[in-house]
């Protein structure tokens, strides 16, 4: 496999526009009830002489959640007026819809054939109609585009259809140019490295695997400027890291744990480690999947997908906060080799686990790098795992599941999450819960009875989370990867669910407002 550093899928340029109607598309947020209100429907008529008004009556076109009327000005131009919901709805859903309705308003003029599209109508909402827009159009096409030796008619159609792209975004907004350009380029930062999350979950496999992976981590440091390094098989036995070791035992690619780093100049304002889950591939090991479970089980290595787009923003924003970002890359496979259930294995700390189950794996590997970034003397600890099937029955397949040790700091990253379209709910850690892991053989056991799976594997992680230090473990099993289409995730497939959560987190470390 070729390493790569950046996302397949190039982003548009963006820029600020002048006059909304120079382009060949046009996107027009509208919020509810207010279409009779719109300064762009207005100017619509005054200047291309149509009353787009009453088309959008006859269509009863309201400006709702979801709605979208598309009409065309003249056979080269096309308007596309999409409802944004109630103006007095709460801020972080008005967010959200806003995102939602531009991405599907984007890919909408790129599906008709569009390469320049105007964004207007979200006016104080620029961030989140440029999120929308740059992770909607994202597709992962890799392996979808044929030769010309391979292709026939049927192909040629699903072809045409791929190599649409919007090339460039016009934003027309009242704010000042400077202040415009600054949101473009971060939004673009960070819709760029979630892409990238996104393209390294969606590759199979046969082609990211505990090597290829630790690859890009280490590609990603050289290029942008982030410290790293790379434990092989015999340093992960030497610092006792029994966790990783024994899941990653019965594949034929051993284990790689990586560690990498931003430090600012100048001291530091605080200092926070997020944790990846990084399965490459997860068959459950012994206690084997069933065939269905096992496919799309690429996907089990999200959260270090997550934590590598995070970093890779956060050494072009630079930050004044020191960030470390670790995973312990390995494949969960059967074999002669493999851990065995009632097998008792040490982690770091030196506290030992006995396996009841080998599909259980990523608690293991975790509790090593928790321990890890104990020693690394951070004060805050994040944890992203595509963990446990239990959290999505609990609250569905597009919301994580959010446990730790610190009220302040569990209600802070839920709002903040929730505020950037990632949802999360917050879950009890239940002590009564704790009996579950009791072992008679060992300290604790990796699984409970079923009962409250996601809460007891959270329960399981807490145990080995340095004291003193405030700790926040998110379960992305659901939300990092979607098995149909939502909002401007217009694609099936990986999410990069987190990037943003904890590229924001950084920003508000940094200045003072956690």
């Amino acid at each position: 496999m070729k390493v790569f550093t950046e996302s397949l899928f190039t982003l548009p340029e963006v820029e600020v526009a002048d006059d909304f109607l120079a382009y060949p598309a046009v996107v027009i947020g509208v919020f509810e009830d207010k279409v009779a209100d719109s300064e762009f429907i207005r100017k619509i008529k005054e200047k291309k002489k149509i009353d787009i008004f009453r088309a959008l009556q006859r269509k009863n076109f309201t400006g709702k959640e979801k709605q979208v009327f598309s009409f065309d000005l003249s056979e080269e131009q096309k308007v596309i007026f999409v409802g944004l919901g109630r103006e007095d709805a709460k801020e972080w859903e008005k967010k959200e819809n806003i995102r939602r309705a531009s991405g599907n308003g984007v890919v909408l003029a790129r599906d008709s054939g569009y390469e320049e599209v105007c964004l207007c109508g979200f006016e104080g909402y620029e961030r989140e109609a440029l999120e929308g827009a740059l992770l909607g159009l994202y597709r992962f096409k890799k392996y979808k585009l044929h030769s010309d030796s391979e292709k026939d008619e049927d192909r040629e159609t699903e072809d045409e259809k791929l190599e649409k792209e919007v090339k460039k975004i016009f934003l027309y907004t009242q704010k000042k140019k400077d202040e415009v350009k600054n949101i473009i380029d971060f939004t673009r930062v960070i819709c760029e490295a979630q892409n990238f999350a996104r393209d390294i979950v969606n590759e199979p496999g046969n082609v990211i695997n505990p090597l290829t992976l630790s690859e890009i981590a280490s590609a990603v440091a050289e290029k942008y400027g982030l410290g790293c390094e790379i434990f092989d098989i015999e340093e992960i036995k030497k610092m006792g890291m029994g966790g990783v070791v024994a899941v990653g035992q019965g594949s034929s690619i051993p284990p790689k744990v990586v560690h990498i780093w931003w430090k600012p100049s100048g001291k530091p304002k605080d200092s926070i480690a997020f944790i990846g889950k990084a399965i490459t591939f997860d068959s459950g090991g012994l206690s084997l999947k069933p065939q269905n479970s096992m496919v799309t089980m690429k996907l089990d290595k999200a959260g270090a997908c997550a934590v590598l787009g995070a970093m890779k923003s956060i050494a072009i924003l630079k930050p004044q906060v020191e960030v470390h970002g670790l995973f312990a890359a390995c494949e969960n496979m059967p074999s002669g080799t493999a851990q065995r259930p009632d097998d008792i294995i040490k982690i770091m700390d030196g506290k030992a686990v006995e396996v009841i189950n080998t599909d259980a794996e990523g608690r293991l590997t975790l509790a090593d790098m928790l321990v890890f970034a104990g020693r690394l003397g951070v004060s805050k600890i994040v944890d992203l795992a595509t963990l446990t099937g239990a959290c999505m029955v609990a609250l569905g397949e597009f919301t994580a599941g959010l446990m730790g040790n610190s009220e302040k700091f569990n209600e802070f990253i839920f709002k903040l999450a929730r505020d950037l379209g990632e949802k999360v709910w917050i879950l009890p850690l239940d002590k009564d819960l704790e009996e579950k892991l009791k072992s008679d053989f060992a300290f604790i056991k990796n699984v409970g009875d079923g009962y409250g799976g996601a809460i007891t594997a959270a329960i399981f992680l807490s145990k080995f989370v340095p004291k003193g230090v405030e700790w926040v473990h998110l379960d992305i099993a659901g939300p990092a990867f979607l098995n149909k289409k939502l909002g401007y995730f217009t694609v099936k497939g990986g999410t990069g669910f987190g990037v943003r959560t904890l590229v924001e987190l950084t920003r508000k470390i940094e200045n003072g407002e956690y």
